[in-house]
Parts: structure tokens; sequence; C-alpha cells
């Protein structure tokens, strides 16, 4: 079965305990983990760790910690800091976000993302070992050193986001599982066939690969504006940030409506941008609407083969009580 998880809000919120609030709330309606990006608001560490103490049962996750502004040993002391406060809850999501971010906001090059984050995965993973740490690629070589303080006693399961075909092949190789956002049913398919040909060349068992799914949502009783919410975000995702997701939709055969979204962004028309997004492409990449119309769409993602979990994605518009409003009514206890 599906299981359903809750990515919580990439818009800045009111304060941390608001989003210390949210999981709160996602753990009383049964979602089974608590998702929280790192962009260019609250960093992601502080924000998880006051989860992990405010709540009981929900697991926690990144997704994702950029791979450019943490060096691949704090991250992995990182990851097993927040098991330690966790008590075993931790799942760790990975990526290298894109150029608009990374040079943009942390002034550093965005370069070889693809061998950055295979070589992050592997030195994380010898961190987490508690082994002393030995390693020479060809972005990091470090030797002498391990945690000072014992590894997790449970071991933490190491995601990688990605989106292009390579990505999601380097996920199928390297990592635990892979986390997906802005696709389509079919074009997620696609890529599923790269994460089982990663899986293949690393001699892997499927089964052992989890495919995360986060989908923007958004269930309110004015369907109409749950829907402008969502339509607002993904032109965004799509014309704000840098080529990625462009590129994305353009390969799930959308290029022609990708690239107009994306002029239009960069011509300063954001309504336009929004306008191009359709119903046809709105039901395509989300579940918005009033809370059935929603529940409905929703349950066309759970049922692609191959998706173990769902993450309920929030439009970034979206005031605090329709971010909670969708939240229960797409949770696990109302179906």
């Amino acid at each position: 079965m599906t299981e359903r998880t809750l990515h919580l809000p990439v818009a800045a919120q009111p304060s941390v305990e608001s989003l210390v609030d949210l999981a709160r709330l996602g753990e009383r309606h049964g979602y089974e983990r608590a998702w929280l990006p790192e962009t260019w608001g609250r960093d992601a560490v502080t924000v998880l760790t006051s989860i992990a103490r405010e709540t009981d049962e929900i697991g926690i996750g990144s997704s994702i910690l950029p791979i450019y502004s943490r060096s691949p040993a704090l991250l992995g002391q990182t990851a097993a800091t927040l098991q330690e406060v966790s008590d075993g809850r931790l799942r760790l999501g990975l990526g290298p976000s894109g150029p608009a971010v990374i040079e943009g906001w942390h002034g550093v090059d965005f370069d070889r993302p693809l061998r950055r984050t295979r070589e992050t995965v592997e030195i994380v993973r010898a961190v987490l070992s508690g082994e002393t740490v030995s390693y020479d690629g060809e972005c990091f070589s470090l030797a002498g050193f391990r945690l000072r303080c014992g590894p997790p006693e449970t071991p933490v399961p190491i995601d990688v986001a990605g989106m292009g075909p390579k990505s999601v092949e380097l996920a199928g190789r390297f990592a635990d599982g892979w986390h997906a956002t802005v696709f389509t049913p079919d074009g997620l398919e696609d890529r599923l066939e790269d994460l089982a040909r990663g899986v293949d060349l690393g001699g892997r068992d499927l089964e052992d690969v989890r495919v995360t799914l986060s989908v923007t949502a958004c269930a309110l009783a004015d369907g109409e504006r749950a829907r402008e919410l969502a339509r607002q975000h993904l032109a965004f995702y799509v014309g704000a940030m840098g080529t990625y997701y462009r590129e994305s939709l353009a390969r799930q055969g959308y290029e022609p409506e990708a690239n107009e979204i994306a002029a239009a962004w960069a011509s300063g028309e954001p309504e336009t941008a929004t306008d191009l997004i359709t119903d046809d492409l709105l039901d395509d990449l989300g579940a918005a609407g009033t809370p059935d119309r929603a529940r409905e769409e929703l349950a066309t993602f759970e049922s692609i083969d191959g998706v173990d979990r769902v993450a309920i994605g929030f439009p970034r518009g979206a005031e605090t009580d329709e971010i909670g409003a969708t939240l229960e009514a797409l949770a696990p206890d109302a179906d």
C-alpha cells in the first residue's frame, strides 16, 4: 500500500513553531513522515530537530538538503545527530538543487552535480558506519577521521532527488530511494525505467529502493481558489526556478507549454505564465480542487506501479488555514 506523507511548505511560514504544528497535525492524522525542504528560508536541520523533539511517531526527513551547502562529512554528522534526537525516525534526502539556488544564493559553482551527488552519498554512508573514513574521489578526498560519537543504532536511509534520466539512474544505483517532483503519471513511469536500470547497474534489488513522489495539492471548499493556487505554484517552478523543471516538463510531452511558461515568466508576466497552466496540465501534475476532486486526483498518483509513498505538498501562496485544511482533507484517516 502506498504511504501518504507530508511535504511541509517550501514557502516561508510565520515561525518555526508553525512548521512544528503542521508536523504535529500530520502525526495526529496518520501521515507516515514529515519532509522538509531547504531553499533560502529557515535551515532544515534546526526545524527538523524541533519537530523531532515535539513529536512521538511521525518520521522526519529532509527533502532535500543541497549537497553544495554542506560538506559530505558534515552531512553525515548531521544525519547521525538527527537520527539520535529523533530516536531513529530520520530518512535523509539529498540532492544537488540547481544553479539558481547554489550559485545565486550560496555563491558556489554548480559543478559536476551527478559526480558530486554520488561521492556525497558514498562519503555520508562511510561517516554513518562509524569507521575511519578514507575516500579518494574526483570531487572529494578525505582521510583519518571517524565519528567521535557512536554511529546510529538504526541505519539512516539515504534518498536522492533527481528529474533527468541520468540523475534518476544514479539514485537507483547508489541510493536507498528516489525523490520525484513535478511529474505527470506518464512522465514518472519513464523515469521509473531509468531507476530500474540504475538498480541493475548497481547489482541491487528494486524492492530496496523506495520511490517518493511529491504532489502539489490543494483541497478547499472553494475549489477554484484551490486550483488557482496550484496553478501559481507550478508556473513559478517551471518559469522561475532555473531550467531543470522546464526541461523535465518538456521531456514529459509538454515542451511547447514549458517553453511558453518560462518565456512569460522571464518577460515579467507571471499572470500569463499562470494562465498557461491549463486544466489538463494542472490535473496531470497535481491534485487540486474541492476535497472530493483532490482526493480523486491524488488516487491516480498513488496507483502508479512503483510509487511507494506520495508526499502531499502545498502551493507556495497558500495561507496557513488553507494548508491545514488541505492536510486534513487529504489525510490518511480521511479516506
